[in-house]
């Protein structure tokens, strides 16, 4: 008898913990879990790699090793910097016209 009632409440937990971040996409991971306290991804890699972040988030703050290597390979493709533009020289502002020196007053 005690065999099926432990038995029975094994299943029960098991079955309630379930993976609630299972499928959801990085960004919205990121939007319900890190948004609270970090208003952007970007920087938070930091140049770190993949499999120590991804570590840390598991260790820290995902619920399974799938969504922390997710929200890692997020947060790698957003730390990448923007393409630079192709710059143009500036231009030199034009030069007035010069003005005599002011004469020297003595006194």
């Amino acid at each position: 008898m005690m065999t099926v009632a432990a038995a029975a409440v094994l299943t029960v937990t098991v079955a309630a913990a379930q993976n609630l971040d299972a499928g959801k996409p990085p960004a919205k991971l990121f939007a319900e879990g890190c948004a609270t306290c970090h208003r952007s991804p970007r920087g938070l890699a930091k140049g770190r790699f993949s499999l120590t972040l991804s570590w840390f988030l598991r260790d820290h703050y995902a619920t399974s090793s799938d969504s922390a290597k997710a929200l890692a390979a997020y947060l790698e493709s957003v730390d990448t910097p923007p393409p630079r533009a192709a710059t143009k020289p500036a231009k030199k502002p034009a030069r007035s016209a010069s003005r005599p020196p002011k004469p020297v007053q003595s006194q």
